[in-house]
C-alpha cells in the first residue's frame, strides 16, 4: 500500500472530520452525493436547480482532475461535505470537491488489474472499495490510512469484485463477478467497524435448498449469478434490492435445463440476516447472457388508482418491468427497444412469451436484442417532477452461437460460446424517457456518433437530464422534451455515470470521462 498525503496549510479548504450517519444516509440531503446513485431508492434525482433550464447555457468546466494511469473511467464520485472520493482499480483519491485540488491518495499493492471500479462506501469516518483481488477494504476518510481488509473469495480462482458497495444499518454490502467464469456469485454482508463477515447470500441454490429444483443433476455447482453493480435500499420497508447475473455456461443451457434461479432476478433480501424475502425473474434459463444487475429504481405513485411502493427496472432482455417492491408482484411490462424478436410478449406473471427458435444454435441465430443488451450497467434515472423514467438504450441484433464445453476451474471463462454484433444502420442508441407506470415513450434522444451505451444518467430539480456519450460528448437535455440545451466536448470516451452535488451555495455537476474527472459550475 502507498498513501500520499497533500495537506498544504491553506491549500485546503473543506473539513475532514465531516462523518456519514445513517440519518444522511436516508435522508439523502442534496448538497452531498453519499451513495453510488446518489440515494437508497437510485433514482439518481437531485433537488438542486440551481443549474437549470434557463441557466444551463452558462455552465462551464471549473476544475480538471487528472488520475494517473487510467484509461476508461467508470467511477462514480460520492460528495461529503466538500470533499470528493474517486476510483480506479486499486486507488483512492480525495479531492476538494470545490477547486479539484488533491487531498490524499491511496494506491493498493500489489496491484493486480482486472476490470474497472465504478467507487466506494462511505459511512461514519470510513470509505470503503472492493477490489480486483476480491479484498473490502475501509480506509479511514480522512487520512487513507487503512482500517481493515477482508478477503471476499479466491481472485486465484477468478473472483473479483467491480461495484460500489452499499452501508445499510452499519453493514457494508458487497457483491461478486465474474458470471461469465461458472463461478457461482454471492453476496455478503460485513460489519462496517470491524470487517467481520455477518451473512452470505448465495444466488445458487444447493441441492434441497428451495430453487434447487430448477438446475439440473450438479450444473448448480457452475451456475454463475453474480452480483456486480450496487442494488438499492428500502428502509421503510427494511428491505434490499439487488439484482443477479447470468447463469452458466452463457450460451448453451442444455447442461442446465430449468429456470436456473435465482439467476437473471432481482431478490428482495432482509438486510439483518441476508434472508431472501422474495425475487421476481426476468429471463428464466437465460442463454444470452442478459444479466439482471440492471438498478432497480423504487418509486412511491399512484398504481391504477391507489398508492403503490414500486419498483421500475429497465431489463437487459428488452423488457421494461413495474414490481411491486412490497411483495415483489409483477404490475406491467413492454418492451423499450424496437428490436426484440426472443419473445413475443410477457404473460399475466411476467414470465416471457418465447418465440420458438430464436435462441443461440451451432450454425447462429439473430437474436434481438444482442448479447451486450438493451440496456446494461449505465444507470437509468426516475424524475419525480416528470413522472419519466429515463434510460439508456440500444437497438441492435447479435448472432447467437452455442458450442459445447467443459467447465474448468481456475479463472476460465465458461460461456459455450457468444454472439457477433450485427453493426448495420439499425445499431443505435438512445437516451429514452418512458411513462413510469405503462412504459410508454414519451420522448428519445439518439446519441449521435456513438456505437455503444456510453454513461448513465442524472435528473436534477432544475428541470435536465445530464448525459456521457462515448464520443466524449458531455450533454443536458430538458428533462420534460428531450430536447438538447448544452453540451460540452471532453476529448475521451465517457462510460460513467454524472453526479451533482453543491459546496458554499453553489451547485457542481461531475462526470468522469477517460483518465479526468471534470467538475462544472455556472459561469457566475
Amino acid at each position: 500500500m502507498r498513501l500520499r498525503m497533500m495537506l498544504a496549510g491553506a491549500c485546503v479548504t473543506v473539513s475532514l472530520a465531516a462523518q456519514v450517519t445513517d440519518r444522511q444516509l436516508h435522508e439523502a440531503n442534496s448538497a452531498n452525493w453519499l451513495t453510488y446513485n446518489g440515494s437508497y431508492d437510485s433514482r439518481r434525482h437531485s433537488a438542486l436547480n440551481q443549474v437549470s433550464v434557463s441557466t444551463v447555457d452558462t455552465l462551464v468546466a471549473k476544475w480538471v482532475f487528472h488520475v494517473p494511469n487510467a484509461t476508461a473511467l467508470q467511477t462514480v464520485p460520492i460528495v461529503l461535505d466538500g470533499v470528493m472520493y474517486v476510483t480506479q482499480p486499486n486507488e483512492i483519491y480525495a479531492i476538494d470537491a470545490r477547486t479539484g485540488r488533491q487531498i490524499w491518495d491511496y494506491h493498493r499493492v500489489p496491484a493486480r488489474q482486472k476490470g474497472p471500479n465504478r467507487g466506494v462506501a462511505i459511512w461514519r469516518d470510513k470509505v470503503y472499495f472492493t477490489t480486483p483481488d476480491a479484498f473490502l477494504v475501509a480506509l479511514n476518510a480522512a487520512s487513507g490510512n487503512v482500517v481493515w481488509e477482508t478477503k471476499l473469495a479466491e481472485a486465484s480462482d477468478g473472483y473479483w469484485s467491480p461495484a460500489a458497495p452499499m452501508i445499510v444499518n452499519g453493514k457494508v454490502i458487497a457483491g461478486s463477478a465474474p458470471g461469465d467464469h461458472g463461478l457461482n456469485g454471492f453476496l455478503d454482508a460485513y460489519d462496517a467497524t470491524t470487517g467481520e463477515r455477518l451473512w452470505r447470500f448465495n444466488p445458487i441454490p444447493k441441492p434441497g435448498e428451495p430453487g434447487s429444483e430448477t438446475w439440473a443433476g450438479e450444473s448448480w455447482k457452475a451456475g454463475g449469478g453474480n452480483t456486480w453493480l450496487t442494488g438499492s435500499y428500502d428502509p421503510e420497508l427494511n428491505l434490499l434490492y439487488w439484482g443477479i447475473g447470468n447463469p452458466a455456461p452463457d450460451f448453451n443451457g442444455d447442461v442446465r435445463k430449468g429456470d436456473n434461479l435465482y439467476t437473471e432476478s432481482v431478490v428482495a433480501l432482509d438486510p439483518d440476516t441476508g434472508r431472501l424475502k422474495w425475487y421476481f425473474q426476468f429471463t428464466p434459463h437465460d442463454v444470452m447472457d442478459w444479466d439482471a444487475v440492471e438498478v432497480p429504481v423504487l418509486v412511491d405513485a399512484m398504481y391504477e388508482g391507489k398508492p403503490r411502493k414500486l419498483m421500475a427496472h429497465a431489463d437487459r432482455n428488452g423488457f421494461y418491468y413495474l414490481l411491486d417492491r412490497v411483495t415483489g408482484k409483477f404490475l406491467h411490462g413492454t418492451p423499450f427497444v424496437k428490436q426484440l424478436n426472443w419473445a413475443s410478449g410477457l404473460t399475466a406473471a411476467g414470465r416471457p412469451i418465447l418465440v420458438p427458435g430464436v435462441e443461440p444454435s451451432l450454425l447462429g441465430t439473430k437474436v434481438c436484442p444482442a448479447a451486450i443488451g438493451a440496456a446494461n450497467w449505465m444507470s437509468p434515472a426516475y424524475s419525480p417532477e416528470t413522472g419519466l423514467f429515463y434510460v439508456v438504450a440500444q437497438e441492435g441484433c447479435g448472432i447467437a452461437n452455442k458450442s459445447t464445453e467443459t467447465f474448468r476451474p481456475g479463472g476460465f471463462q465458461y460461456r459455450a460460446t457468444g454472439d457477433v454484433e450485427v453493426r448495420d444502420d439499425s445499431w443505435k442508441v438512445y437516451v429514452r424517457a418512458l411513462d413510469l407506470t405503462t412504459g410508454k415513450l414519451k420522448w428519445e434522444q439518439e446519441r449521435v456518433g456513438s456505437t455503444g451505451f456510453g454513461g448513465g444518467l442524472l435528473s436534477t430539480a432544475g428541470g435536465l437530464l445530464f448525459s456521457g456519450e462515448l464520443n466524449g460528448e458531455f450533454v443536458a437535455l430538458e428533462a420534460k422534451t428531450g430536447k438538447a440545451l448544452w453540451h460540452f466536448y471532453t476529448g475521451q470516451r465517457i462510460t460513467a455515470s454524472p453526479i451533482t452535488y453543491s459546496v458554499n451555495g453553489k451547485q457542481f455537476v461531475t462526470i468522469a470521462a477517460g483518465s479526468d474527472i471534470m467538475s462544472f459550475g455556472l459561469l457566475k
